[in-house]
């Protein structure tokens, strides 16, 4: 790379957002969720299905699904880190999980109720696809802007992956609500052929990113073990550290335990308008429209209240408006109840998201020149933190046959996680007589 900052570069480097960004719209969002439990809801089963013999509530499957994905990320995350640490090869991998997203989202297309266990299958290989991505991409940053202009460059690349997937949202929109316009009689064809333009949208435009970032040299030598381990090592190195950091110790496991609520939120909401109040698809994606705008404005409202009340104190604030969201999404019956709620999820979705990471950079020493392996070590915690929480929803459901269970016990994450700010908030005054982070 013989310069940063290079507007090329870093144009090319925000498509590889525009790019994926379509998945997490309109497969993890809007348009398969929707698709998904209208197939496997039928007359004579409900929605129970059976993958591979086995009996499960049709959305419990899906969320165990997801949850064995973001397993598998966090557990190879550490590994992904390291060898994105190397130069040479990073591009390699961030192909390879291109690839796995992208052709597992075409393959979707196939996806019918007679073809379910291909259909989840691929649905778990396109998130693996997704965040493996992720990794390396983040892993650029650095390369390709100075330190002054790096969360500009951020923005940009955020900025780039919102437009571009609700362009691509927009054209599954008219085939999905207007099929007579095109002569489609088949009403799976429109879902289906959107995830087929999902995948075909994400490997496309990532050959800009491909081209033109650093191709570097690929290095498969006796190094390589040493790759593999390097990660698992620095993250036991960070744990050492952290577990002799009081302040860095508590926040973590808060962020544990509300994260569990927080994500499992943003990854059921659109199954929860379809199956409990039964919300059209075009309902759903102007839900998740309405969250992703308002999550821009909430994470620049909570980044302002911060400055003035301090990090834990907004973050005690925006745990409490989760608790209460869930109480409210056990008792709403309609549309509008369930708009607004979405309304205020988008709010503190993004607040909770940008501050919970900046609270924890500033709990980082300042004097460590290790700052990738303390970032390691807090996506495994979310990751982890995702696979709890799926698992827990859809065990919920399953046991007590109504999502909206899950929904309450939700709560219970939240409050664990408000209890430990709190002993969080109490540290940092014991400690100094000025909170650290007010």
């Amino acid at each position: 790379m013989e310069q940063k900052n290079n507007k090329k570069v870093i144009r090319s480097w925000a498509f590889f957002d525009w790019a994926n960004s379509a998945y997490n719209l309109v497969i993890t969002s809007t348009i398969f969720p929707a698709y998904y439990t209208i197939i496997t809801t039928t007359p004579e089963y409900g929605d129970k299905v059976s993958f591979f013999g086995m009996r499960f509530v049709n959305t419990a499957l899906s969320n165990y699904a997801l949850a064995v994905a973001y397993l598998i990320i966090a557990l190879i995350s550490p590994l992904l880190t390291s060898m994105a640490d190397y130069r040479g090869n990073k591009k390699i991998y961030m192909k390879l999980f291109t690839w796995l997203g992208a052709l597992s989202c075409c393959a979707l297309f196939f996806f019918k109720l007679d073809t379910l266990e291909l259909g989840v299958i691929c649905f778990a290989l396109a998130a693996i696809g997704y965040a493996g991505g992720f990794v390396f991409y983040n892993s650029y940053l650095p390369e390709i802007a100075t330190a002054d202009q790096q969360d500009a460059v951020s923005a940009k690349g955020f900025s780039y992956g919102y437009v571009g997937s609700v362009i691509l949202q927009l054209i599954c929109f008219v085939f999905v609500l207007k099929p007579e316009l095109f002569g489609i009689t088949d009403l799976s064809f429109p879902p289906r052929l959107s995830f087929l333009l999902v995948g075909l949208w994400w490997i496309g435009f990532a050959q800009i990113p491909f081209k033109v970032l650093p191709k570097g040299s690929p290095n498969f030598s006796v190094e390589e073990q040493k790759k593999v381990s390097g990660g698992f090592k620095e993250l036991q190195k960070v744990w050492h550290q952290v577990k002799k950091m009081t302040l860095m110790k508590r926040f973590l496991l808060a962020f544990f335990f509300y994260s569990m609520g927080v994500q499992t939120i943003m990854l059921v909401a659109a199954s929860f308008g379809e199956k409990i109040l039964h919300l059209p698809t075009s309902s759903l994606i102007l839900v998740i429209l309405i969250i992703q705008l308002v999550a821009i404005a909430g994470a620049n409202i909570m980044s302002y209240l911060s400055k003035i009340y301090g990090n834990v104190s907004v973050l005690i604030s925006v745990v409490v408006i989760w608790v209460g969201m869930c109480i409210a999404a056990y008792y709403i019956t309609t549309a509008v109840q369930f708009y607004v709620l979405a309304a205020v999820v988008g709010l503190v979705m993004g607040g909770i998201q940008s501050l919970s990471r900046s609270t924890y950079s500033k709990y980082i020493p300042s004097n460590t020149a290790d700052t990738a392996s303390f970032f390691s070590f807090y996506d495994v915690t979310e990751k982890l933190a995702i696979v709890a929480g799926l698992a827990s929803f859809a065990y919920i459901e399953e046991l007590t046959g109504n999502m909206r269970n899950s929904a309450i016990a939700l709560t219970t994450f939240f409050i664990m996680g408000l209890v430990l700010l709190l002993a969080l908030k109490a540290a940092e005054r014991k400690i100094s007589a000025k909170p650290v982070l007010d």
